[in-house]
């Protein structure tokens, strides 16, 4: 079964090209070996343990991709970062934002790379494009005995296809691997200790690599915490509640708005709750597909990552209540990574299979149905959609590596978090929770919508900037509005 925001990322979704590395018994490797790879971007790899409690079996190779710092006389050395997910590709990431980051990259060489088990680097898949095609566009909302039967197997299936085409890699792409891969590319850049930019799940990397590494930080710049002691239903409840405040907010918005059309007449919530309802029964047809609930959720939910997707948001509704879905069915396929051809990239894939080895979830049905109350009440348009979201990891192959507690952080110094008041995708209380179990964190407010601040936020990308230049944090408790 689909669920609707599994992917917690900083960077809009595009086409990529992934190749795969299978695990082989090479030994890992110290150094990067730098190409040219166009647009004055290097590429390499870096090959690591596949398990580091058995580091000298298997090994896997890591994709990177560097942007050599362009003031060379004051170099300070490299930037690592990631753009979230989990299932994003950090290559990718860097290619199209490096514009962005030309202040940091001045000093700074950029570095990407794509996590085990994403991008180029091993990328878990567990579907072909018609068996993904049916899995994303299947009812999310089980409201009766056989959609949920149907679901259920469904997910049941995904979990096989992943352990049929991804099994021996699916063990080990949890993130405090993933956390140990980032050191070792910290050592073979020549770097004494981490400068690190991780956006939303890149947040989680960055936590759990100061708690393996305190000693190895120089600066951590968290963009969208996310706060590793909350359970994953606690926190899909959170982020519909984080979800339907955007939402209500595009809304009022657009009923102040003479531009905007689907507020000119009536409740645009109202209007979606009907059309959602109604695409239920009777799927729109698009093309030679169709438009479903679950299809209408991912576009809408895309759109609500920054404000400046709300038009985007109004002309996919208007259109979609005249009968025509085509552009909410386009932002569903930017969101889910299906290309023109009926493929899709892993993104999806590797996004499921890392989370369900990260978080334990509840293996009995009944706890998902006992979420029931508290999910509508959160939201009349996701919350019914989210609440066997989970469901999914309770039929996981492999167990989840769980961290002993809190990850808890001593050692390091200050590490800055950066939190959106009203971040639908990692809520505020995330950051205030994680700002309680990193020793001597900072946390940084930016008042305002949308997901991650660095990029959209002139106050918190200064902050972020002087930072990572100069290693000064601002006072605990700054907030920025604007």
């Amino acid at each position: 079964m689909a669920i609707l925001v599994v992917v917690a990322t900083a960077c809009t979704r595009g086409s990529t090209s992934v190749a795969k590395h299978s695990p082989s018994p090479s030994p890992a490797s110290t150094t990067v070996s730098w190409k040219g790879c166009g647009t004055g971007f290097q590429c390499g790899t870096l090959t690591v343990p596949l398990d580091y409690s058995h580091p000298n079996r298997d090994t896997i190779k890591i994709a990177l991709i560097r942007k050599p710092a362009t003031d060379t006389a004051n170099r300070i050395g490299s930037l690592l970062t990631n753009p979230g997910g989990p299932g994003a590709s950090g290559i990718d990431y860097l290619k199209s934002q490096v514009s962005s980051l030309a202040k940091l990259n001045a000093r700074f060489d950029l570095i990407g790379f794509d996590p085990r088990g994403t991008g180029q680097s091993s990328p878990i898949r567990c579907l072909t494009g018609p068996q993904e095609d049916a899995f994303n566009a299947l009812d999310s909302v089980l409201d009766d005995p056989i959609e949920k039967a149907a679901a259920i197997q469904a997910d049941k299936d995904f979990v096989a296809g992943c352990q049929e085409m991804s099994g021996k890699i699916l063990p080990y792409v949890d993130t405090s691997s993933v956390a140990r891969d980032m050191d070792r590319i910290r050592a073979a850049l020549g770097d004494s200790k981490l400068t690190y930019l991780g956006f939303s799940y890149g947040t989680y990397i960055g936590e759990w690599y100061a708690h393996l590494f305190p000693n190895r930080v120089r600066a951590l710049v968290l963009d969208g915490v996310l706060d590793p002691a909350m359970p994953a239903n606690d926190f899909l409840l959170e982020q519909i509640k984080g979800l339907q405040t955007n939402l209500d907010a595009f809304a009022a918005d657009c009923k102040a708005k003479t531009t905007c059309q689907v507020g000119r007449s009536g409740d645009p919530v109202a209007k979606m709750v009907n059309l959602l309802n109604t695409l239920d029964n009777h799927p729109m047809q698009v093309g030679d597909r169709q438009l479903t609930r679950s299809l209408a959720l991912y576009g809408i939910g895309v759109t609500l990552y920054s404000t400046d997707a709300w038009s985007y948001l109004d002309q996919a509704l208007t259109a979609a209540l005249q009968g025509n879905g085509r552009l909410l069915l386009t932002f569903a396929d930017l969101y889910l990574g299906r290309q023109s051809n009926g493929s899709y990239d892993t993104e999806t894939d590797s996004n499921i299979a890392i989370n369900c080895l990260d978080h334990q979830v509840p293996s009995d049905i009944a706890s998902y149905d006992a979420l029931s109350s508290a999910f509508a009440k959160a939201s009349p348009v996701f919350g019914a959609a989210f609440q066997y979201g989970n469901l999914i990891c309770a039929y996981w192959p492999v167990p989840a590596k769980m961290p002993p507690g809190p990850l808890t952080v001593d050692g390091a110094p200050p590490i800055l978090l950066v939190a959106g008041l009203d971040d639908p995708i990692t809520p505020y209380s995330l950051a205030q929770n994680a700002a309680q179990e990193i020793s001597g964190s900072v946390l940084l407010t930016r008042r305002g919508y949308g997901h991650t601040s660095y990029g959209t936020s002139a106050c918190a990308g200064a902050a972020i900037e002087a930072y990572f230049l100069e290693l000064t944090v601002p006072a605990n408790g700054t907030v920025c509005n604007s």
